[in-house]
């Protein structure tokens, strides 16, 4: 009997160490290794950072002298550090977004953290224009529009070919007027062109927006919006907007 209690302690110690987030050194660890899949001279940048760093602090410490010195020396390690990790987060965020660029749904990818931030968001499409019988196994070519909902108002960002972009955020539009009415409704198209969003620009254009609506208004609104009917009766035979990209079992009628 002491033998099995020891086992289910034993047990319950380990689930709960397994069910545990990972800790900042932990977080930080897996973040550089997804990021060098993206940028693999980001150690090296991180290193030429953490070294700069660390030689400006310690050269004005052995300039004052003294007691100086040393409290300078204590101050550029963790100032090394903290410089190393800034740089990893910078690079991983351009690298991130060149990856995206151009790649169907970067908008619903782009999107991502956007809650923390108060937005509701989704990485799924709200609304989808995909060419039936098309023979490409994934989702390019396709008009999808992305929606955000925040205090600025209702943000809908519409990626794809120009004119079926345009059709279906003005249908978007309407939409989303018909059940919140008098909010505000901003349309945005992704690209590098004149008038469009480019992808490592939308997150941050998002948080630079004036808000309007107050947090128990956008609440409301969002329970609105999401009353909604989905994308997927608009969407054509094969087509998994989830993943954005061609569901083949469903194209073989499994």
């Amino acid at each position: 009997m002491a033998d099995d209690k020891k086992t289910g302690d034993k047990k319950a110690v380990d689930k709960k160490g397994a069910d545990k987030e990972p800790g900042r050194i932990a977080q930080i660890r897996q973040s550089y290794q997804a990021i060098r899949g993206l940028d693999p001279k980001i150690g090296w940048w991180m290193l030429g950072a953490a070294l700069l760093t660390f030689v400006v602090i310690a050269a004005i410490g052995f300039a004052l002298g003294g007691f100086w010195r040393w409290y300078f020396i204590l101050v550029a390690i963790p100032s090394a550090a903290l410089a190393a990790v800034f740089v990893m987060n910078r690079r991983g965020n351009k690298a991130m977004y060149t990856a995206l660029d151009g790649q169907p749904g970067a908008s619903g990818a782009a999107l991502m953290g956007m809650g923390k931030r108060g937005w509701y968001t989704s990485q799924e499409p709200v609304a989808v224009d995909a060419v039936r019988g098309t023979k490409i196994s994934d989702m390019t070519g396709a008009a999808m529009v992305f929606r955000a909902l925040g205090r600025p108002g209702i943000v809908l960002i519409g990626e794809g070919p120009a004119a079926r972009v345009t059709k279906l955020l003005k249908a978007e539009e309407k939409k989303a007027a018909r059940v919140a009415p008098g909010v505000p409704i901003h349309l945005w198209t992704l690209g590098e062109g004149e008038g469009e969003v480019p992808i490592r620009k939308l997150s941050s254009k998002l948080t630079r927006m004036r808000p309007v609506l107050t947090k128990q208004e956008v609440s409301v609104v969002n329970k609105r919006l999401r009353s909604l009917p989905g994308i997927r009766s608009a969407v054509p035979a094969g087509v998994d907007p989830t993943r954005a990209r061609m569901n083949r079992g469903a194209l073989r009628g499994k």
